[in-house]
């Protein structure tokens, strides 16, 4: 019995050395896939934060809360701010036509009388709360005081033009920040009102921030634990390359039903069973060489690249253990889709595809939790989500063995599933 599964180990090993083309799919393109996607998602994340962006102000306010919008914008490490294209001022119409066709994401445009119509609108509400508490006494004489008292101030708007291309996650941050930052001007100007109004001197407010943030960053051995690029890409990607396996895997099985093999091994005393173990086996070895090498590339090339190093200190067992039973499932659904496709043609773009499939709906691509409700529920389901899932706990919430399980089960049970469903299909066909 052993004997008959090493054979077939062999076997497999020969097939796959013979196909060139699909030990590159197995091997070359997740290492490129990998470094590719997380230089592209680093540069990003430096793009954002070191990099800052030039956007454009129109002001035409030309007063106090334009000049203190003017200062935060340039004291932040986000944008720089452009307020003349060719030594002339932008207009509102200039700036929207530069954005709209893509040379600069953003143009902030501050109304006019924005400063003045403010002071008016806060004097008239601070002046209502102060009479009413009877702190002062009302000047019907003075006709000018009474007008602005009751003069009617609409409300303004700070106006946001944005490329089209720009994502919405950016456009949110943004009217974040300038929400953020309009608030505290206002909360500026009532508190120095209602100093003025009650006499300079009689009361001090304290005007800065009563309530900030903080974020806990958890650690592990005292040592803080930032997670980063690699750490995320390196297990999704890691995920997407072993369950490429299916392509080739599905692929040999319809050579060897085409070929007349499969036929033939089964004319000798060898089992389909022992077939099945035979390329679980090989796959599986195949599977932990793409993850080892992943990791390899991970730790000792990304320092030499600009990127940060995987930290799999402590984690490397139980990262292998999740590797192990990802490449299950991999196989199950390989050997699923070899067993029902009648040729290549069938296997090959329906393998790629439904990988894909996966992928994306497993989280690899989009995290779950940014994905609509029904894609939620629906991910929950997916092989990919359980391994990501898994490879999460291990390398980032720093999770046991007996945390896991839940997760390899899952994995494993697929695999049970997929290979069953295969193996009955196959004698179903067989004996028809």
């Amino acid at each position: 019995m052993v004997n008959k599964i090493w054979m077939s180990v062999v076997k497999e090993f020969l097939l796959l050395k013979r196909d060139l083309g699909g030990l590159i799919i197995l091997f070359i393109m997740p290492l490129v896939l990998v470094i590719t996607v997380t230089l592209i998602q680093d540069s990003t994340f430096k793009t954002i934060s070191d990099n800052k962006i030039p956007i454009l102000l129109v002001d035409k306010d030309k007063g106090s809360v334009s000049k203190t919008v003017f200062d935060n914008l340039e004291k932040s490490n986000l944008f720089s701010v452009v307020t003349q294209i060719d030594n002339q001022p932008i207009t509102e119409e200039l700036a929207k036509e530069a954005v709209y066709k893509g040379k600069f994401q953003l143009a902030i445009v501050i109304p006019e009388n924005l400063s003045v119509d403010l002071q008016t609108k806060i004097d008239q509400n601070v002046e209502n709360i102060i009479s009413k508490m009877g702190l002062t006494e009302t000047d019907t004489t003075d006709t000018t005081a009474q007008a602005e008292k009751h003069k009617v101030i609409k409300e303004k708007e700070v106006k946001l033009y944005f490329d089209p291309a720009v994502q919405m996650s950016f456009k949110n941050a943004v009217m974040s920040s300038i929400d953020k930052m309009i608030s505290q001007i206002e909360t500026k100007s009532i508190y120095t009102t209602f100093q003025n109004q009650l006499g300079e001197g009689t009361v001090e407010f304290d005007q800065k921030s009563f309530i900030t943030f903080k974020e806990i960053i958890p650690k592990i051995n005292n040592k803080e634990v930032r997670p980063n690029s690699v750490q995320h890409n390196v297990p999704a990607w890691t995920l997407f390359a072993i369950f490429f396996i299916v392509i080739p895997l599905s692929i040999n099985i319809v050579k060897e039903k085409s070929q007349g093999t499969f036929v033939r091994l089964l004319t000798n005393p060898v089992s389909n069973l022992v077939v099945i173990m035979g390329k679980t086996i090989t796959y599986s070895a195949i599977c932990m060489i793409q993850f080892y090498m992943m990791v390899a590339v991970a730790v000792f090339l990304f320092p030499h690249i600009g990127l940060p190093s995987l930290n799999i200190e402590g984690h490397l067992f139980l990262m292998s253990v999740v590797a192990l039973f990802s490449g299950f499932a991999a196989i199950g659904f390989g050997i699923l889709l070899g067993t029902v496709a009648n040729t290549q043609e069938q296997s090959a773009p329906f393998g790629a595809t439904s990988v894909l499939i996966l992928a994306a709906v497993g989280g690899v691509w989009v995290p779950v939790f940014a994905m609509p409700t029904i894609m939620q529920y629906i991910a929950k389901s997916s092989p990919m989500n359980w391994g990501l899932e898994a490879f999460y706990d291990v390398l980032l919430r720093n999770v046991s063995f007996l945390e896991i399980i839940p997760k390899i089960s899952l994995l494993f049970l697929f695999f049970i599933i997929t290979t069953s469903i295969a193996l009955f299909y196959d004698k179903k066909k067989r004996t028809v």
